[in-house]
């Protein structure tokens, strides 16, 4: 399938910086359910990448424009393994995925793919349940005159580290601790700087839409879980894997209200 009928976006990311030392770059050109976020924390003695977008267009050169010393290490981190996550994670030296889902970024076993039809049924129906048709194509613009919708392939790639519950990401000056957050994915994590109250929460929990919960993969009891332990944590703004930051609040009234419609599933298991 060819995309010659979309415009050409060479400018495919772009950045806001939405609180002081944290970034979001994101894809605006891609379909909102894959728009996922990508966060930038420079760091004293290294900076941090929380997740790496889809791979349709080189991430590395962006991410080091922006950063105020690109010669510095940067890890980067997946938060799970699924293509709107780890799209990019190749480009990077240091990679870091929890333990649990180290397997599936080492063998993309979330292939990815520009084609809503070419989807696995189950990933298809998880997005459509509320009755929204899924597009023709997941992007509205390619990154370079003539890209082909097909030649797009999540590159495989093995983590240089796994980590698991109370590892820790050190930059220097900052240090987030792993939790491990399972129902979206078996292995998806957070990652939380207590001293800042700052929350990378992935797809655990974001601030609009839907939770994901029936794909490959998740266990809603585990999910019911996760979102328990978070309401506990002592946070001061949430940077989720899609949707804009936000604050304490929100996040307490997100969990409550996800335990309130899931926790049947938990009793009755």
């Amino acid at each position: 399938m060819g995309a010659s009928s979309l415009p050409v976006d060479e400018a495919w990311f772009e950045a806001v910086e939405v609180e002081p030392g944290v970034f979001r770059i994101n894809e605006p050109h891609m379909y909102a359910w894959i728009r996922g976020n990508v966060w930038l924390v420079p760091g004293r003695d290294a900076d941090l990448l929380v997740d790496t977008a889809n791979g349709v267009a080189p991430l590395k050169p962006f991410v080091d424009a922006l950063r105020p010393d690109p010669g510095k290490p940067i890890i980067a981190v997946v938060t799970h393994a699924h293509s709107d996550h780890m799209g990019g994670l190749h480009e990077f030296d240091e990679r870091i995925a929890h333990e649990l889902e180290a397997p599936d970024v080492a063998n993309a076993r979330d292939g990815g793919t520009l084609i809503p039809s070419e989807m696995p049924q189950d990933f298809q129906d998880a997005l459509t349940k509320d009755g929204t048709p899924l597009p023709d194509s997941f992007i509205d613009a390619v990154p370079s005159p003539g890209y082909e919708l097909s030649s797009y392939s999540l590159i495989a790639t093995e983590p240089t580290r796994t980590v698991t519950e109370g590892d820790t990401v050190d930059l220097g000056d900052r240090s987030f601790t792993v939790f491990h957050t399972p129902g979206h994915t078996q292995g998806s994590m957070v990652l939380f700087d207590e001293a800042t109250g700052t929350l990378f929460s992935g797809d655990t929990v974001y601030r609009d839409d839907e939770l994901l919960d029936e794909l490959p993969n998740s266990s809603i009891p585990d999910f019911v879980a996760s979102m328990r332990r978070l309401r506990e944590f002592s946070v001061r703004m949430v940077h989720g894997g899609h949707d804009p930051s936000f604050g304490r609040d929100h996040l307490i009234a997100r969990c409550d209200e996800y335990v309130a419609r899931r926790g049947s599933a938990v009793r009755a298991s």
